[in-house]
């Protein structure tokens, strides 16, 4: 039996045109960030700024969407009021909710605005059902996003101790790091997604095209060679082919994104509030196939529970938008366990 009700479907928003096309394809709430560092997306062409977000908040809303303002970046030291600014500036807004990580800014936004809606972002690294609680409790967080490190059995150990809704990845990249912990990003450049909202900043990334390959260097570090052939994917430390013990392969994990279609049924059943999908530095076409696809799914399941079942159309239509052209459970799925 399926709970009251299935899993919301939240959709990434990099720019307004992808924001309008996860509202039009089914999403039931959207998350954005501000054009600057204090969300974990912060690149170039990317994000929201005074405009863009007045837009895009009525376009949302007036179709009866959520917006989820995503400032989950840590203050830095004597720029405090920066993040401040923007935990006022999505109250002044109207946003449904606002995602935060940092302890300071959770406290922040409980004391001065009681009634907005908060939610723990993933970078906050509640794994456990006492980390959620202590949320909850110190700052009326009403929703928490787990990190990607959950099997699913854990993941339902943490709904079942506490009164907080949970949401959880259902589409996209992986994170190899338990997030908000990584400090791969910060070891290579010295820059991280906490600190300046980015995973590998653009400005220490180098492409280098030579007869019959493409390197990749992070801040001078090589990070992988593609043949003519292959995709070249963008250079993160997680994700480069390094030389082991005489090898070269993908030595801490291999391009891949998460994919939960055939799991549904069981992510609706133990209670799980909603299900989001990666991608705010993708572009609106993947944000409409994906959020499509899921809204297929899910309606699906709520028409009929007993008889779900993953058509091979929607598995096709993600694949296309995959990372490296593969899927996984990730760690959703541990049959070692």
């Amino acid at each position: 039996m399926l709970r009251d009700k299935l899993p919301e479907l939240i959709c990434p928003a990099g720019s307004l045109p992808a924001l309008k096309a996860a509202v039009d394809h089914g999403a039931d709430a959207v998350y954005l960030g501000y054009k600057n560092d204090t969300n974990a997306r912060n690149f170039a062409g990317l994000n929201f700024d005074q405009k863009a977000l007045t837009e895009g908040v009525r376009y949302a809303q007036s179709r009866g969407r959520k917006v989820l303002m995503a400032i989950n970046t840590f203050a830095q030291p004597g720029r405090v009021a920066d993040w401040q600014a923007a935990v006022d500036g999505a109250a002044d807004l109207g946003v449904d909710a606002v995602i935060l990580a940092d302890v300071g800014l959770l406290d922040y936004a409980k004391n001065r605005y009681p009634d907005l809606r908060l939610h723990l972002s993933v970078q906050g690294s509640a794994t456990s059902y006492e980390a959620v609680n202590f949320a909850h409790r110190e700052f009326g967080v009403r929703r928490a996003v787990l990190p990607r490190v959950l099997t699913l059995a854990q993941v339902e150990l943490v709904i079942k101790n506490t009164p907080v809704e949970i949401e959880i990845f259902g589409f996209g990249s992986l994170c190899v790091m338990n997030e908000g912990r990584c400090w791969l990003s910060s070891y290579a450049t010295g820059e991280s997604p906490n600190t300046v909202g980015a995973c590998s900043p653009a400005k220490y990334v180098k492409w280098e095209k030579s007869p019959g390959q493409m390197t990749t260097r992070l801040n001078g570090i090589l990070i992988d060679r593609f043949g003519d052939n292959e995709s070249a994917g963008y250079p993160t430390l997680c994700k480069g082919r390094f030389e082991v013990n005489g090898e070269t392969y993908y030595a801490l994990e291999e391009p891949t994104s998460l994919n939960v279609l055939e799991i549904l049924p069981e992510i609706a059943k133990i209670g799980v509030a909603a299900i989001k999908v990666e991608g705010r530095q993708r572009s609106p076409a993947y944000v409409a196939q994906v959020t499509k696809t899921l809204r297929a799914a899910l309606d699906a399941l709520a028409s009929d529970s007993e008889r779900y079942h993953v058509k091979p159309a929607w598995q096709a239509d993600l694949a296309k938008v995959s990372e490296g052209n593969q899927a996984t459970l990730g760690a959703y799925n541990r049959p070692w366990r």
